[in-house]
């Protein structure tokens, strides 16, 4: 079983290797953020979001109320990934959206936003372009969101076409679209160079949102460009900022783990972020993390958590890659992954869905109709080195050693981002 990274940007080829003699890591960087929690923070949301559900009436049109109401539900989802919240908000936003004319446009956004979080693509589409019919005309905000949408829709001709309408090298916000679609194109050097723009402009502004999530992100790229050291530092930077940040830490136990091979730390660093979120993720990590080490009662365990937890039907289809991969392993659940797999190409036709679907297929022993899917949707339009991982393990059950020595030789170098339990996989294709 492998853990597919949430990234809120899309991955590329890196040039890396685990190196546990060249230590990066020092425990009294992070100790003190390790302890530090958002309770406090929850607490405050909760008790202003108390303040406007109170003022919410049934059947009463009441825009200020339930707009702020949905604020506070959103940022508490932020703050500790509770799913009942993100489900509230999008309640309060929808009725919001329903009843109102002034500034109708915004609230479409808004739940367009929700829906993209929810993983409900087509659904997003839908109020961006209603939100554009509404404000009747080319919009900076409605493109930008436009654009989103058309990436995780593989509609990345389009999402040019959008991005390059709102061209500006000074705007924090197109120079990370600028650098999520250099990304998909395979251009890391591009990608990174519009991140430090964008880096920079955050940190004039002195916005530490903005300043944080840039600097997880930008860390991540680091990550994937075999600058490790560089990627520990920007983790560090949005700590300083925000001591409880979940991503930050996820990353430095991502680098104990699969860089300097020390899975002990890693899980220590887990179970401290697992204080502070509901967020099912940290169950597969650590699953795959104790498959790592042969403890595979306790990989078992976290698996079977993880598994438990996204049944709630809330989720919906938020986690439907990362039950393909698990299912996929399996022949007892393979046919289950070919349907999960089907609805996440049907949601979201991205390259990586249809690798979805023919790894899927290729866990159920049908590796013929799993390459002539990769071979039609996958080679050559995604530099994801899962995706090169998955068509590699179907050129070896088809025998096809011509085609899998050049993809196993660029796999060989992706130990970090991949990890190690799927990098023993590599070194015995």
């Amino acid at each position: 079983m492998k853990y597919i990274t949430l990234l809120l940007l899309t991955t590329a080829l890196i040039i890396s290797c685990s190196n546990e003699d060249e230590k990066i890591l020092n425990e009294a960087d992070y100790k003190n953020y390790l302890k530090t929690n958002n309770s406090k923070e929850i607490a405050k949301a909760e008790k202003e979001l108390s303040f406007w559900n109170e003022r919410i009436k049934k059947d009463s049109i009441q825009l200020i109320e339930l707009s702020k109401s949905a604020g506070m539900q959103t940022k508490i989802f932020q703050l500790n990934a509770s799913i009942e919240q993100l489900k509230n908000a999008e309640k309060n936003l929808t009725r919001s959206a329903l009843v109102t004319n002034i500034g109708k446009d915004g609230k479409l956004l808004a739940l367009a936003q929700n829906y993209i979080t929810q993983h409900r693509f087509k659904e997003a589409k839908a109020l961006v372009d209603s939100a554009r019919i509404v404000a009747g005309g080319e919009i900076k905000a409605i493109n930008l969101v436009a654009f989103d949408v058309a990436m995780e829709l593989g509609d990345y001709e389009n999402a040019e076409k959008i991005l390059t309408k709102e061209t500006d090298f000074s705007d924090y916000n197109y120079l990370i679209r600028l650098g999520k679609l250099e990304d998909y194109k395979g251009n890391l050097d591009k990608t990174i160079q519009h991140m430090e723009a964008a880096k920079a402009i955050a940190e004039s502004s002195k916005q530490k949102g903005l300043q944080v999530w840039v600097y997880t992100n930008l860390a991540d790229y680091y990550g994937h460009a075999g600058r490790i050291n560089d990627a520990y530092n920007h983790y560090l930077k949005a700590l300083a900022i925000d001591p409880s940040n979940s991503y930050a830490k996820k990353g430095i136990a991502w680098i104990a783990y699969s860089y300097e091979n020390n899975p002990t730390e890693a899980l220590r660093i887990i179970e401290a972020i697992e204080k502070d979120s509901k967020s099912p993720d940290y169950e597969l990590l650590k699953s795959e993390i104790y498959e790592s080490t042969g403890d595979e009662d306790s990989a078992k365990e976290a698996l079977n958590n993880f598994l438990s937890r996204v049944s709630n039907p809330s989720y919906g289809d938020m986690y439907g890659a990362y039950l393909v991969e698990i299912y996929a392993g399996n022949p007892e659940t393979s046919q289950q992954a070919i349907t999960i797999a089907q609805k996440e190409v049907n949601n979201r036709p991205t390259p990586m869905s249809y690798d979805l679907l023919a790894h899927a297929y290729y866990g159920n022993g049908d590796y013929k109709k799993a390459l002539s899917i990769t071979q039609e949707h996958v080679i050559g339009k995604t530099h994801e080195p899962m995706a090169q991982f998955h068509t590699a393990q179907i050129y070896k059950a088809l025998d096809m050693k011509n085609e899998l020595a050049p993809i196993k030789e660029e796999l060989l170098e992706t130990s970090f981002e991949l990890g190690p339990v799927t990098y023993k996989e590599i070194q015995n294709l």
